[in-house]
């Protein structure tokens, strides 16, 4: 059952949800591109080892460059095998995306209540397509909002005041769906939204320590269902 920090009542009209490692566990799919790169080399690493290049600050998330440096550092840099290593990482990267347990049956209940439901995400907007699309879950959002559109990664407030824009509604009225405490809970209490942390996908352990920010906390997403319903009925 889900966890409650005392919300205030309210009545919820929409969903907006996080999309890597809530809807997916997209750090999995990482690792399975990484070991795919690696054995294509023929090196002897972790996957874990490369994915740490894909964590450091110095580029984004999702940039070539980070496998452009492993390369470099493996001594098996060239051009022709970074284009072919990248073409590897992105194909088996989206290979590998399947959503969580229940999740389209969870979107197929929450769309049943009349809700509406958005994406939020900071991936770019063909990035965010094409993963939704390869876990079958693309048809169920009324909007999907990507880093490019709004011009601001989270925790910025514009992605999230652009999701409820496109819906059409308040944040008084919206739930956020999010695995981080920093970039998707706090923002979104700061906006007047009503937090869900998706517990089940934090591997954001670089945050630090959890002061329970969260109205509530779930351990899979087929829970929301008995968290909406309570604000609905």
């Amino acid at each position: 059952m889900p966890e409650t920090t005392g919300p205030e009542h309210r009545h919820i009209t929409a969903v907006i949800f996080d999309m890597d490692n809530t809807l997916f566990d997209f750090v999995e799919a990482k690792l399975v591109a990484c070991g795919a790169v690696i054995r294509y080399l023929g090196i002897t690493v972790e996957p874990m080892v490369f994915l740490q290049y894909f964590l450091r600050p110095i580029y984004g998330f999702e940039s070539h460059e980070h496998i452009r440096d492993f390369l470099q550092d493996y001594n098996r840099y060239s051009e022709e095998m970074f284009t072919r290593c990248c073409t590897i990482y992105d194909d088996e990267k989206i290979a590998a995306i399947t959503p969580y347990p229940h999740v389209a049956e969870t979107l197929l209940a929450l769309r049943g209540r009349g809700l509406k439901l958005a994406v939020v995400t900071d991936a770019h907007n063909g990035n965010a397509m094409k993963r939704l699309k390869k876990a079958g879950l693309f048809e169920f959002f009324d909007a999907v909002i990507s880093g490019d559109m709004s011009g601001k990664k989270k925790p910025s407030p514009e992605p999230f005041l652009l999701g409820m824009e496109k819906l059409g509604v308040t944040a008084s009225e919206t739930m956020l769906v999010g695995d981080s405490i920093r970039r998707d809970i706090i923002p979104a209490k700061a906006l007047g939204m009503l937090a869900v942390h998706a517990v089940y996908g934090d591997r954001n352990f670089h945050e630090g320590e959890r002061n329970g920010e969260e109205h509530y906390s779930i351990s899979r997403l087929f829970d929301l269902i008995g968290v909406i319903d309570a604000f609905r009925y």
